[in-house]
């Protein structure tokens, strides 16, 4: 069902979020088993964008939870990214799943997508932040 709200004088639809079968069924699994991964129903995926501090290198990944990605990045924990810490975060998309968000990691990390990021990205390394 779509609703209308009126922002600075034009329309801006929104749809209402619906509950449906699925999403009851996923939470019930949820609820009862321990092994089903409650962040695939329920959370958003994230391909970001890292750019180190020390060695001015980019990195791209994919995460269901940012903060803490982007945290074990800066303390070391991961293998590829140990020695350009500290990273700073410069871009990121969300995804509603996993699957979405690992195909645009792979699309990113291609040449195209290296092109793509350097044209939206473009006044960010003029500027030097």
């Amino acid at each position: 069902m779509r609703s209308a709200k009126i922002k600075n004088d034009s329309f801006h639809f929104c749809t209402a979020p619906t509950i449906t079968t699925e999403y009851i069924i996923k939470l019930k699994l949820i609820r009862r088993n321990k092994n089903y991964a409650p962040l695939e129903a329920c959370l958003m995926w994230y391909v970001y964008l890292l750019l180190s501090q020390k060695t001015h290198l980019r990195y791209t990944g994919s995460t269901n939870d940012l903060r803490k990605r982007i945290l074990s990045h800066n303390l070391g924990k991961n293998k590829s990214t140990k020695y350009g810490a500290p990273w700073k975060l410069i871009y990121y998309e969300a995804c509603f799943n996993k699957q979405d968000a690992r195909a645009r990691e792979r699309y990113l990390k291609s040449g195209m997508g290296k092109r793509y990021l350097k044209n939206r990205l473009k006044f960010f390394f003029v500027e030097g932040f």
